[in-house]
């Protein structure tokens, strides 16, 4: 659970498998920009310390986190070679019921996407109350969801070339 007295990103209690056989696609989105940068960020240097190659990191931009599901549903149905997708967006709560519908979807629809293709589709998504809970999953003092996500990807395609 977060919480101001936790990092998330703390990864010292579990092995992380080696990631250099694997390809993985990151999709970010643009709405939030500066959050969105900064999770991607973490998932692309953790994907790259647990030695997935540069070249087999696929990274792709869209317009929004509600496009996110679509966005891997086609990259997995064009790039089958794919060993996972990461799946990055934020989405702060506002004055509307605009949050509930998005976040909702997201949800589903990433997971959607990966039992349809069966292949992990990680869900890399922050739903804050406000921009500074984002922040601070972002990079901040709650560490970083784009690491979060890029060490599930790794572990999960480890699982699926394992079972």
């Amino acid at each position: 659970m977060a919480t101001h007295l936790k990092n998330l990103s703390d990864f010292s209690h579990t092995t992380i498998p080696n990631g250099e056989k694997f390809k993985i696609g990151i999709i970010v989105a643009e709405w939030n920009a500066k959050i969105t940068g900064a999770l991607y960020e973490g998932a692309f240097s953790t994907l790259k310390k647990h030695q997935v190659k540069e070249e087999n990191i696929v990274s792709l931009s869209i317009p929004g986190t509600f496009e996110l599901s679509s966005a891997a549903d086609i990259l997995l149905a064009k790039q089958q070679d794919l060993d996972a997708v990461i799946c990055i967006g934020c989405v702060i709560q506002g004055d509307t019921k605009h949050f509930d519908f998005i976040c909702d979807a997201a949800a589903h629809g990433i997971t959607n996407v990966g039992l349809k293709h069966g292949k992990p589709v990680i869900f890399g998504v922050l739903t804050t109350n406000d921009e500074q809970q984002a922040i601070d999953r972002a990079g901040g003092v709650h560490g970083n969801k784009g690491d979060e996500a890029a060490i599930t990807a790794i572990k999960m395609a480890h699982f699926a070339a394992h079972v």
